[in-house]
């Protein structure tokens, strides 16, 4: 069998040597005749197959005689034959190599063919196997056996490491979070026991990658853990001099900020749970010594307070020695941050600038692109280009299935984002069946992968119940609009539940869900219940974002509404409106969608008060709105969000150019 697989690299590598770059074979052509008609019909070309995708086949056509030896192929060529595994439907061959974790550990290394390797991969979860656990469960084996003095190449440190931190990463990129937990755990175990430079390299790219995973999957409390001992590894890495990549750094920070929804008071909040050392779990001492180094290290570690503010950190030391994934998550993240601080300015050119560099680097179908995708179609959702985000969010499902087929946690996360711009888009239509849709594949994917209560679920229940109750609201079947709402309320009650017990009262996050609340009571005619849940909604919200944030405006609108069409408390709701016109005014000019409401509001109240001089007024306002708006609609409907002019600027100069735009 030896002899085979020598001889097999023998061929490929004469095929190499005479066809550099695997250049195709030249065409041959082949004249086809009409029988009856003795006329020429047609010409055919075709590519003879190539002696090395011969070979590849070949040995797959026969992979029972020569698996074994697989694994001493050279790591490009064994993913060759195990993608043609994957093309061939062998999934039971293939699962069987994805087990081993050194078969998996080398072809993982073939990075221009990633994507690749994740359609088999996920076949292969799609298939019934638990690769991802079994993978996660060997590479824990390995770490209990290995040893930093052993002459067994596979049981050493400089294997074993650097192995973890390929496959969390992988694992990471693929959607299974809690497996990719377990084994940059594991890694970092061992990252631990070695106290000297080497070790703390390879420690801090660890705690990196598992703060991303643990935030991403909602982690928090072993987030803020990481967190430390990530800074811990910063001191000591920086005290001897090592460079860093301080701008990925710091972007991870802020994305933690921005999972738990810091925008105010995050940092002091951090801080307050760190002053207690004792919170890794069995390392009483690690944080006790890290908490005395960091008081030291006021240059690495300012006093950011928000998600903003690490992204701007982040920004100030971005450079163009990265690699180009960092710089473009730190573009992204940045963009996050500015949208959220409704910098708008800012966020398009950040978000834009790291469309172009994915786009560049990495073409226009890889999960990098659908990624960044992702937070432009944030972006456009929040700056009122509502049609847009939604053919953004549609690619971005679009690629992910591609990569990932349909059973995967990104792929619900897509479904879920795209479930919702669809509802804002056709709120005035009132054609909900495709959000529908979309937000219950999302609910149907995360409750096959998640536990029952884990936070994820609580968005998508979030966005289910909106949708399910404004399809109620125009339902004639009065029996069914009741089990509609119902079922709504029982989503809303749930997210809101998995909201308090994930952040606690005072978030961004549970305010929201209380105002949503608000506006079920509103439509069940709980009026009393509908106004307690809009003023804890307001309140929440103006302590955490100041009294001219949009999301302070929304629920404004909201209470304004229940004033006006139910409790009949003409003139609070008209000093609301006002109120709730005034913020969506500034932030988003005068043809916002949602001042229609509101001028709709203030008409319908005028009349009630009779006072005629602002019917006529609301009136003409209204209208001028209506050509404003069409005119926008025009330009947006025109415009094709993935066509757009962008002067590339360099990493060093992006925060000079963001702070210029203020």
């Amino acid at each position: 069998m030896r002899r085979c697989c020598k001889l097999f690299i023998t061929i490929v590598n004469c095929y190499r040597a005479s066809s550099p770059g695997h250049q195709a074979a030249p065409r041959a052509v082949a004249i086809r005749f009409d029988v009856n008609s003795g006329v020429m019909a047609s010409r055919l070309e075709w590519i003879p197959e190539s002696l090395y995708n011969s070979a590849v086949t070949t040995l797959v056509n026969n992979y029972p005689i020569f698996q074994k030896d697989v694994r001493y192929l050279p790591e490009s060529i064994a993913f060759d034959i195990l993608y043609q595994l994957y093309k061939q439907n062998k999934l039971c061959f293939l699962g069987l190599e994805f087990y081993d974790l050194d078969v998996f550990a080398k072809i993982s290394k073939v990075k221009d063919k990633r994507h690749l390797l994740h359609h088999c991969f996920q076949a292969v979860m799609d298939h019934g196997t638990q690769t991802a656990h079994l993978l996660a469960e060997a590479y824990h084996r390995r770490c209990a056996s290995s040893s930093p003095n052993t002459t067994l190449h596979y049981c050493s440190y400089e294997y074993v490491i650097p192995v973890g931190i390929s496959l969390g990463n992988f694992l990471s990129d693929a959607g299974w979070f809690r497996e990719s937990e377990k084994i940059l755990l594991s890694c970092l175990s061992l990252c631990r026991k070695m106290d000297d430079y080497k070790h703390w390299v390879s420690a801090l790219e660890c705690c990196l990658r598992l703060l991303h995973v643990q935030h991403s999957y909602c982690k928090f409390t072993e987030a803020m853990e990481t967190l430390e001992e990530t800074k811990l590894y910063i001191v000591k890495l920086t005290n001897v001099g090592h460079s860093l990549n301080l701008a990925g750094l710091y972007s991870e920070f802020s994305s933690l900020y921005s999972c738990r929804s810091q925008y105010k008071e995050g940092f002091h909040i951090i801080r307050a749970e760190f002053d207690t050392p004792c919170t890794a779990k069995g390392s009483p001492d690690r944080f006790a010594q890290s908490h005395v180094q960091l008081c030291g290290q006021k240059g690495l570690f300012p006093s950011c307070k928000t998600a903003y503010d690490w992204a701007m950190q982040a920004l100030m030391h971005l450079n163009s020695n990265a690699h180009p994934k960092s710089i473009i998550d730190v573009l992204r993240q940045a963009s996050k941050a500015c949208v959220v601080k409704r910098e708008f300015k800012q966020a398009e050119l950040l978000i834009k600038q790291a469309l172009h560099l994915a786009w560049e680097h990495f073409g226009r179908e890889h999960p990098k692109t659908a990624d960044t995708l992702l937070d432009y179609g944030f972006y456009l959702l929040n700056t009122d280009s509502v049609s847009q985000s939604v053919r953004v969010y549609r690619k971005v499902l679009d690629i992910r299935q591609n990569v990932h087929g349909g059973n995967n946690l990104h792929v619900a996360l897509a479904h879920e984002d795209l479930a919702y711009s669809s509802y804002v888009l056709e709120y005035r239509s009132g054609r909900f069946q495709n959000a529908r849709d979309h937000a219950e594949k999302a609910m149907q994917i995360m409750t096959r992968l998640l536990p029952e209560d884990h936070l994820l679920l609580a968005s998508s229940k979030r966005v289910k119940a909106l949708i399910l109750e404004e399809i109620a609201i125009d339902n004639t079947d009065k029996e069914q609009e009741q089990r509609l709402l119902q079922e709504a309320l029982d989503l809303h009650v749930s997210a809101l539940r998995l909201s308090c017990q994930a952040f606690g009262e005072m978030n961004v996050q549970t305010a929201k869900h209380y105002g949503n609340l608000g506006r079920l009571y509103q439509s069940m005619r709980r009026f009393k219940e509908a106004e307690e849940m809009h003023l804890k909604a307001i309140d929440i919200k103006e302590r955490l974002l100041g009294p001219e944030d949009y999301e302070v405006a929304l629920s404004v609108g909201h209470l304004a509404s229940l004033y006006n069409y139910d409790m009949k408390l003409y003139e609070q709701a008209e000093q609301l409106y006002l109120r709730s016109i005034a913020i969506g005014t500034k932030l988003f000019g005068e043809a916002y969608s949602g001042l229609e409401y509101d001028y709709r509001g203030l008409l319908r109240v005028s009349m009630e008060m009779n006072k005629t001089n602002q019917v006529l007024r609301y009136t003409r306002v209204l209208e001028e709105w209506r050509q404003l708006r069409q005119r926008s609609l025009r330009e947006g409907h025109d415009a094709s969000p993935f066509t757009f002019c962008v002067c590339k600027v360099p990493p060093e100069d992006i925060y000079t150019y963001v702070t210029s735009l203020r």
